[in-house]
């Protein structure tokens, strides 16, 4: 059975109670654990107090950086922290929802395995619960066997460390979004499979709305940046190729209406169909 080093990057998130869930099964194997929670520099004073008391479980600890890096930079930190050969990267606004989660990657075969994400939410008025569900089918099993690399998302991932070694996160990604593509696309590129099974995490946190607003044009920003590399592994950018006049048509209506799409996506009824069209326009008249 594999020893793992479970790594948890953070920032401004509470997550005591994943390290215990995830402390509780691990020391029920027959094998070595460590949990380490990587701090990228937090401001949430609240937040860092009550992330501490990590330090009070065994076998964990909190390693918290002065400032903040990126999520790609912090991943990267974790890996050279970690002590054992294999690691299990978890977000840390993820849920655990099975009691054999641990054990299954533990127990895993492939030298990259990611165990999907099932999507809970009853908040008809909040974007990302509502955004989310709508897109839950795409973290099937099948469906992420059939695009490996296009469905690999490093919120829920093991890989062995000597792999992570080679291939790192890319930390020119130091804002919000994309690093697991590209490291998805990095993975494809030299040949390394990724083994998609059934061990999901559960995603039931979600932010406010105007905070998903701004974390997703960040995102699209970081998509701006990088569009030549993430080239076929965006669905946006894939559309905005394929379909120019479509595309010019949803630029000029972002620039007429972009401000009450916004507002109205801050709102407490908000609705998906403004969410596309406010994605697409806003990365349209993002300046290259």
């Amino acid at each position: 059975m594999k020893k793992l080093s479970i790594l948890i990057p953070t920032y401004n998130d509470e997550c005591y109670e994943l390290v215990e869930a995830l402390c509780r099964q691990a020391g029920q194997l027959a094998t070595d654990y460590e949990v380490i929670v990587g701090d990228d520099g937090s401001t949430d004073q609240h937040v860092l107090e009550r992330n501490r008391r990590v330090n009070s479980l065994p076998h964990c600890r909190v390693a918290e950086r002065p400032s903040n890096q990126g999520r790609a930079a912090i991943r990267n930190f974790l890996a050279r922290e970690a002590k054992y050969d294999w690691l299990l990267y978890i977000d840390s606004d993820m849920t655990v929802c099975r009691d054999d989660y641990v054990s299954r990657y533990a127990e895993a075969e492939g030298d990259v395995v990611y165990g999907g994400l099932v999507v809970r939410s009853a908040d008809r008025h909040n974007l990302r619960a509502r955004y989310e569900a709508s897109r839950a089918w795409q973290h099937e099993l099948e469906r992420r066997r059939a695009a490996p690399y296009q469905d690999f998302h490093t919120a829920n991932f093991m890989v062995r460390k000597e792999m992570m070694e080679l291939h790192p996160f890319d930390e020119r990604f130091t804002h919000y979004g994309y690093e697991d593509v590209l490291l998805g696309k990095t993975l494809q590129q030299a040949g390394i499979g990724i083994n998609h099974i059934d061990n999901p995490l559960s995603f039931e946190i979600y932010e406010t709305n105007e905070a998903f607003v701004c974390k997703t044009e960040e995102g699209l920003r970081t998509l701006r940046q990088f569009s030549q590399e993430l080239r076929g592994y965006s669905r946006l950018l894939d559309f905005a190729e394929r379909h120019p006049v479509v595309a010019r048509l949803v630029a000029v209506w972002h620039r007429l209406a972009g401000k009450w799409e916004r507002r109205q996506l801050c709102s407490n009824a908000p609705t998906l169909f403004i969410f596309t069209l406010y994605r697409l326009g806003y990365f349209l008249n993002l300046k290259v």
